[in-house]
């Protein structure tokens, strides 16, 4: 195995075992899975701040910090005006996720408010429209490539307590039978945990599942509150849980997951480098992790990638690698049938 934080494809083989493993992607944005080809299609249809040429788009694609890795998702938002957008975006992610990671079932973060908001300022589209072109794409997905989707709308952290009144609004009044999860993203300096708490309780009463990032660049005290105030049932990245062996305890204990995402931990420098990642203190301390993509094409990653990574750090064999899987079908919200299929593709691939 390699030593963790090297270069990351542990052994060939392993790799081309990750390649061809089934696999459920529980923490991947919508926006953020974008391909460079499938950005730039967006970018052609509405010419402006984001480059249409691959080359460009891989500089433009150069994270300094998290701050600036928010700018730059949100110039990449701003391409999906239409419902043509959504749909094209949506079902090309799928095909992506489908045919080049194995992955069976996914829960695609969505963040509705960025692309209906305008609507109610007199331009983009209306939540209905929004509604439907996601639907149409998720069954012609399941049709199509035998990917099961699910979504996850998420309140945008950076517009504050509006995102959040709308995003509720969206995920209650205008809701189907896929939307599944209820989340909290965006930068965590300055945006509070506690101000979401009567939206989360409105979400979960309706019987959402609380799926907020926290502890990607603030302290544990944010991993807290998601725990305390949100209900939180899985933690998005939740990297600085690792500084507080009260919280490994209680994580452990509860069997709360972690989504990990490794590469994107590196690109938005919240761990400066592969070999200071708290993945393997939070596997030893008990606690589940899974692992993801977050935002794959922006940090030039795949979910096989990341797999490959988590290995390397965890120094994981074939069945490791399996186990990585079973927990992240285990975390996840799907249907009972397709999480039964699904485990037992992971008990029979053999690579």
């Amino acid at each position: 195995m390699s030593t963790p934080g090297a270069a990351p494809e542990p052994t060939t083989g392993l790799a081309a075992f990750v390649a061809g493993l089934p696999k459920a992607e529980l923490h991947v944005h919508h926006i953020g899975s974008a391909s460079p080809e499938i950005v730039s299609g967006l970018a052609t249809r509405h010419p402006g701040v984001v480059p249409s040429d691959l080359d460009e788009l891989r500089r433009f694609f150069e994270f300094r910090d998290f701050a600036h890795f928010i700018e730059v998702y949100l110039a990449v938002v701003d391409l999906v005006r239409t419902p043509e957008d959504v749909r094209f975006l949506t079902y090309e992610v799928a095909r992506e996720l489908a045919t080049g990671q194995q992955v069976r079932y996914a829960e695609l973060t969505c963040t509705p408010y960025t692309s209906v908001r305008p609507h109610e300022e007199g331009v983009g589209m209306a939540i209905e429209a929004y509604t439907e072109a996601l639907e149409d794409a998720r069954v012609a997905a399941e049709r199509d490539f035998g990917l099961v989707l699910r979504w996850i709308y998420d309140i945008p952290g950076e517009a504050g307590l509006p995102a959040a009144e709308k995003t509720l609004e969206y995920a209650l009044e205008h809701r189907t039978d896929a939307l599944v999860g209820f989340g909290l993203g965006g930068p965590e300096i300055g945006v509070p945990r506690p101000q979401f708490q009567p939206h989360f309780d409105a979400a979960r009463a309706s019987g959402l599942r609380s799926v907020p990032h926290a502890g990607e660049t603030t302290g544990a005290q944010t991993v807290w509150d998601a725990l305390t105030l949100l209900g939180a049932e899985r933690i998005g990245h939740g990297t600085s849980a690792a500084e507080d062996p009260e919280l490994l305890r209680h994580l452990a204990d509860t069997g709360v997951p972690l989504e990990v995402c490794p590469s994107s931990n590196i690109a938005t420098r919240a761990v400066a480098a592969l070999e200071e990642h708290p993945i393997r203190a939070f596997r030893d301390a008990g606690v589940t992790v899974t692992v993801h993509s977050d935002d794959p094409s922006m940090f030039g990653t795949t979910l096989n990638n990341e797999y490959v990574i988590a290995a390397g750090l965890l120094d994981l064999d074939e069945e490791g690698v399996r186990d990585l899987a079973r927990a992240s079908v285990h975390a996840s919200f799907a249907p009972a049938d397709v999480a039964a299929r699904l485990l037992g593709e992971i008990d029979a691939h053999q690579g």
